[in-house]
This record gives structure tokens, C-alpha cells and sequence, in this order.
């Protein structure tokens, strides 16, 4: 194998892979990326046997081979190259991997081909189309909301759901971690078929997040029970998913909260930040007490020290007093994006509802704590 490509085409590459790259896993070869060089196009591949990635690069291929290097190694060494650099790799036995960049040589030890594992790139579910921008969108306004917790698997990513009315067809990301809900959805028409919603795991979503974010165009979805695969320019990203039954998001939603307060956002989001700012894991808790005209918010943590602020406001509803962790309000608060938003409540004892008018698909649920 030998072949020659550019510093930053190559470097762009290997960002996209090393991301999923396991550097703490017992079997060396998943510590490995995939290169295979043929037909004047470089192929390099990653897994962590959950999570795949395939991508091909345009090179100058003087001659086809394969191998497999550690790709920590490989990532750094590019990465200290010159930006104007040309790279040549050679590989003649698939054991040993030489590169040469202007001054520089490196020879590195490999592992072959038939080491690396081989990647299902069966193609048997359901296709959706649609802009990189706005999938990246649904993903980030949601993503904060998966639960860490390793008990409640089912919660550790994101539920994806396709909702037929009797218009539209609509793409559904919703998160949840027992505490907040966040929902997100986008009008889709370019699919060839339905699905039971799949649940895509955490490490997945923020991996796609980081891939999307620098592209604006059209990639294609495909879905089946057991796994979910984007085609992504000339890359394709292959998971498994959660396989556990999602909580009926719809239930926890609540369609009774009279209560309606118009805020801005900007002023809301400083005055928790103030009060918040004596909160601890042990006190999280920032209290709203809701009055005519007024919005009420205080602190008290453990060694008895109080923060309290008011917010001026149009408001004529009930009067009560309810409690919320500061930081997941502000997490929900931080991803609206109107200078208005609203929050619609019921009592001091039930989850309150967060939206702004511009972005009527997406919904926040935060349940209320003890106060």
C-alpha cells in the first residue's frame, strides 16, 4: 500500500473517527482504524462495535493495500504536521506502516486487515431524507435531556419516532432523564416507509451532532429494529440501538396548565443565575413564588444563606409557590432562543410546560422539586 494526500484532508478524516474510537478496550484491534487504499480512493474505517464509521477520501493511491494502525497514535501524528503538509504512507506487508511528511518519518507497528472486524453495511429498514442543519437542530435542543443513569438503559438516548396526521408527516426526537422532557420535531416528506419509534444511545447522538454541525445538505436516514445508519457526504455511520421500551412521552406532557406567564428570556435566565448562585448539589433548589404581577425567586442552601430577586411582570393568574433544580431550568431556558417565552403551570406540585411561539414543534416538560 502507498498513497499520498494532504494534511488537512486527511486530519478532517480521522477527527470524524477518533471520536469513536475505545482507547481503553481490552481487544488492541478496536484501538485501530481500518485503511484501505484502492481504485485511487482511501477508505478508512472505525468501531467500537457499537457504533461504526466508514469514510472515503479522495488521495493519489500509487498503490492499493490495507492495514490497520493505532489510531491515537496516527491522530496525534497528523495533527502536529504542518497544515500545508503532504503526507505519504507506505505499507508493504501490512505490519509495519511508514509516514513521511517533509522532514519527518515515522514507522509505526500494525495490525492486518483480517484483525479488524468486519462492518454490516446491510441496508434493510426504512429511508428518510432530509437537511443535515435541521436533524442537527432537532438533536440539539434535545440532547441535554438524556439521563446519565445507567439503571434506566432505556432513558441513555434519544427516542426517534415517526407521527402520521392526517398533513404531515413528522420526524420526533424526544429526551428525557425522569426529571425534564424535551421534544423536538420537524416536518419530513421524503420517506419510504413507517417505523415503531428506536431509541439512538448518547454516544451516538453527540458524535452526529459534532459531524452535522459543520455540514448543510441533504443526508438520508436508514432505520431498521436494530440499528440505525446515516449516509453523511462520503461518510457512513453505522449504530446499534437501545433495544428497551421508551416511557409514552405523550403522558407526560400536560394539556391542563392554565397558568400562563410571558417572560423575557434573557432577564429570567440572569435573575436564576443570580440566585442560583448559592445553590449546591445538596440545595439545587431555586424557588418560584408566582404573585399578581410579579415573580418571586429565592435561594436558601444548607448554611442558611438566602439569595432573592423579583421579576416585574404581566401576570393575573393563581398564586403558588413551586421549586426547581437551577440548573435544569437553565438548561431549558438557555435552549430556547426567542427574547419571549412562556411557561405554562398548573399548581405548585406539577410540571410546568416551557415553549416560545417561534418554534411550535419544540416543547420542554420540567417537573417540579420540594420546596
Amino acid at each position: 500500500m502507498k498513497f499520498q494526500v494532504s494534511k488537512q484532508i486527511f486530519f478532517k478524516s480521522l477527527t470524524h473517527l477518533q471520536g469513536i474510537v475505545d482507547k481503553k478496550n481490552s481487544l488492541q484491534i478496536l484501538s485501530n482504524i481500518l485503511i484501505e487504499a484502492k481504485n485511487n480512493s482511501l477508505t478508512l474505517s472505525s468501531t467500537d462495535m457499537d457504533i461504526s464509521i466508514i469514510e472515503k477520501i479522495s488521495c493519489d493511491i500509487l498503490e492499493d493495500g490495507s492495514t490497520t494502525i493505532n489510531s491515537q497514535i496516527l491522530y496525534d501524528i497528523v495533527r502536529k504536521l504542518d497544515d500545508n503538509s503532504q503526507i505519504e504512507i507506505i505499507s508493504n506487508n501490512g505490519k509495519l506502516l511508514t509516514l513521511r511528511s517533509d522532514e519527518s518519518r515515522f514507522s509505526l507497528a500494525c495490525l492486518p486487515k483480517e484483525d479488524f472486524p468486519i462492518i454490516d453495511l446491510t441496508n434493510e429498514g426504512i429511508s428518510i431524507k432530509i437537511n443535515s442543519q435541521n436533524f442537527f437542530k432537532l438533536i440539539d435542543k434535545t440532547k441535554f435531556a438524556i439521563s446519565n443513569e445507567e439503571t434506566r438503559y432505556f432513558l441513555n438516548g434519544l427516542y426517534l419516532n415517526i407521527n402520521n396526521d392526517d398533513k404531515n408527516t413528522h420526524l420526533i426526537l424526544v429526551g428525557t432523564d425522569g426529571h425534564r422532557l424535551a421534544k423536538s420535531e420537524h416536518n419530513i416528506e421524503n420517506i419510504s416507509g413507517l417505523i415503531s419509534g428506536v431509541i439512538v444511545p448518547k454516544k451516538t447522538i453527540y458524535e452526529l451532532s459534532k459531524l452535522l454541525s459543520e455540514l448543510d445538505e441533504d443526508i438520508e436516514i436508514n432505520i431498521s429494529s436494530t440499528k440505525i445508519v446515516f449516509y453523511i457526504d462520503n461518510l457512513i455511520f453505522i449504530s446499534k440501538l437501545i433495544d428497551g421500551t421508551f416511557p409514552d412521552y405523550k403522558r407526560v406532557i400536560p394539556i391542563d396548565n392554565k397558568n400562563v406567564v410571558e417572560i423575557n428570556r434573557h432577564k429570567l435566565l440572569s435573575a436564576v443565575d443570580r440566585v442560583s448562585t448559592i445553590a449546591n448539589e445538596k440545595s439545587p433548589v431555586v424557588k418560584f413564588k408566582f404573585l399578581k404581577n410579579i415573580i418571586n425567586l429565592n435561594s436558601v442552601n444548607l448554611e442558611n444563606s438566602t439569595a432573592t430577586e423579583d421579576i416585574n411582570l404581566d401576570y393575573n393568574g393563581d398564586e403558588f409557590e413551586i421549586g426547581f433544580n437551577s440548573k435544569y431550568i437553565m438548561d431549558i431556558i438557555n435552549n430556547l432562543e426567542d427574547d419571549t417565552i412562556f411557561l405554562k403551570l398548573k399548581d405548585g406540585s406539577s410540571p410546568i410546560i416551557a415553549y416560545e411561539k417561534s418554534n411550535t414543534n419544540l416543547v420542554y416538560v420540567l417537573m417540579p422539586m420540594r420546596v
